[in-house]
């Protein structure tokens, strides 16, 4: 029965080990999807899936690494989507680094 696979394939894919890389493979998905669209950047023509897809990652990955000058190539929404990307995989509530002279490293 369709039950019986499912429950499997569910704790599969739900395993604590596997939620972060399958988060960051699926904000990778849709990134590449968003920025591969015509509206990510300023001229008519979509971009190729290839440099969404460098882009995507690279962003998800928050390396910096790019191809294409984002400020030029990009439109508004092609930069607003890398930079969601960017944040939305930050880890939220990560211990942030303590100075010695306090919050702001003032002693």
């Amino acid at each position: 029965t369709n039950g019986d696979v499912v429950t499997p394939l569910l704790r599969l894919v739900t395993h604590p080990a596997r939620i972060v890389p399958l988060a960051f493979l699926g904000a990778i998905v849709v990134g590449t999807v968003l920025l591969s669209l015509p509206l990510a950047t300023p001229g008519p023509t979509r971009p190729p899936v290839l440099t969404s897809a460098f882009t995507s990652v690279s962003a998800v990955c928050v390396t910096g690494l790019i191809t294409v000058d984002t400020a030029t190539y990009w439109s508004p929404f092609g930069q607003a989507v890398i930079l969601g990307l960017a944040l939305i995989t930050a880890i939220p509530g990560a211990p942030r680094r303590r100075t010695p002279g306090g919050e702001h490293g003032v002693a």
